[in-house]
């Protein structure tokens, strides 16, 4: 038997969240996988491109739910069960923190539960619960060429708060928009939030000396927004993953452009099904 722990796409509230705003991420179908016979020989490949680096879709916190996962299948424990899943989410949020020197956990989440959360921290608790992207909303990937060190920019951003309290000022309202209209199922005010989300974010950057919006991903954003779509980095920025959020389809203007600067797309589906243990034929 093996077990698998799917990635994810942070849409919306990167860096908000760690201030109590409202995050929205979506699992995807990209698993790290482990046999339950050998659960601290874990499988990431397809969270990473065909040179081995990483995409940004979570591979560390994928990897570490799919190991504590294979061992509570060993003993025979039932994935499926929702207070093993509370644990194990509470108890991989905690490593993997201790590993990556912080961090919100919203990765962790993903991995554990699947589909699409709303994630708000709490003061050291979390909160989250399943939601659905709204009609016509569409969701692409777009793979940067580029791993990004989120330790840095964390970093960076950081010092940044330390000097200005209201840095992530807009940051929290728009998270709080984006999220609220994923309740309200209301598509366009989704992607005009996540849009506003971009900008923000590389204001943000900006003010902290921190690339969290390569110019590659500036000028999508800006010619996504000439389309009524958002393009913004997925999660903390500078490279990794980014996402398109609209009402129809990335262009071809939008694809080939993006190739041209030297990203691909990413052929990625919505996890529904969260950590699971399968067969070996699967």
């Amino acid at each position: 038997m093996r077990v698998v722990a799917p990635g994810k796409l942070v849409l919306t509230g990167a860096y908000a969240v760690l201030e109590g705003a409202p995050a929205v991420v979506a699992a995807v179908d990209r698993y790290a996988v482990v046999d339950s016979a050998a659960p601290d020989a874990v499988d990431v490949r397809a969270l990473h491109d065909d040179e081995g680096r990483k995409l940004g879709l979570g591979s560390s916190a994928a990897s570490m739910v799919a190991s504590h996962a294979a061992r509570a299948a060993a003993r025979g424990l039932d994935l499926r069960e929702p207070d093993l899943r509370a644990r194990l989410f509470r108890d991989v949020r905690a490593e993997h923190a201790r590993s990556q020197g912080g961090g919100s956990g919203v990765d962790v989440a993903a991995s554990v539960h699947g589909g699409v959360l709303r994630y708000v921290l709490d003061g050291d608790e979390a909160r989250l619960r399943p939601v659905e992207l709204p009609p016509r909303v569409v969701l692409s990937a777009f793979w940067s060429g580029t791993s990004a060190r989120t330790s840095d920019l964390r970093a960076r951003v950081d010092a940044h708060r330390a000097r200005s309290a209201d840095a992530l000022a807009e940051l929290r309202a728009l998270a709080t928009l984006a999220a609220d209209a994923v309740d309200a199922g209301d598509g366009p005010a989704f992607v005009a939030a996540a849009a506003g989300y971009a900008r923000a974010l590389d204001a943000l950057g900006r003010a902290a000396d921190a690339p969290i919006v390569p110019p590659a991903f500036a000028e999508l954003a800006s010619l996504a927004a000439r389309q009524g779509a958002a393009f913004l980095p997925s999660g903390a920025g500078g490279g990794d993953v980014a996402v398109w959020l609209g009402l129809a389809p990335a262009s071809t203007e939008i694809v080939s452009r993006a190739v041209a600067l030297g990203m691909r797309p990413l052929s990625l589906g919505i996890d529904r099904g969260g950590v699971r243990a399968q067969p070996p034929s699967t």
